[in-house]
């Protein structure tokens, strides 16, 4: 019995300390990201096509203004190893900025 109870108290510890919490991506913004197809590229922590958003934030400390330059004139130089992004000028110039916004929250 009390290696039952050992053995779950040990799976929940590990199960605890390998869980990475997720960044929550407001309602909101999610529905813009969806709808300008950020979505299809980024994810808030993880590597998709293109760097997470928590990755741009921690290696480049960009300004909302810099990521909102960025939508419509990608740098692929700026991330190596990363296929170069598509410029998206058919996102509405408010759209991109709340984006931006948020971006820069996830310092």
């Amino acid at each position: 019995m009390k290696k039952t109870i050992l053995s779950l108290l040990f799976v929940a510890g590990v199960a605890a300390t390998t869980a990475k919490a997720q960044t929550k991506i407001p309602p909101d913004i999610e529905k813009l990201l969806q709808k300008n197809t950020c979505l299809a590229c980024h994810k808030a922590d993880t590597k998709l096509v293109g760097p997470a958003y928590k990755e741009v934030m921690q290696k480049k400390k960009y300004k909302a203004e810099q990521i909102v330059e960025l939508i419509y004139k990608p740098k692929p130089s700026n991330w190596p190893g990363y296929p170069a992004m598509a410029a998206l000028p058919q996102v509405p110039k408010d759209e991109a900025k709340k984006i931006a916004d948020w971006i820069v929250t996830l310092k």
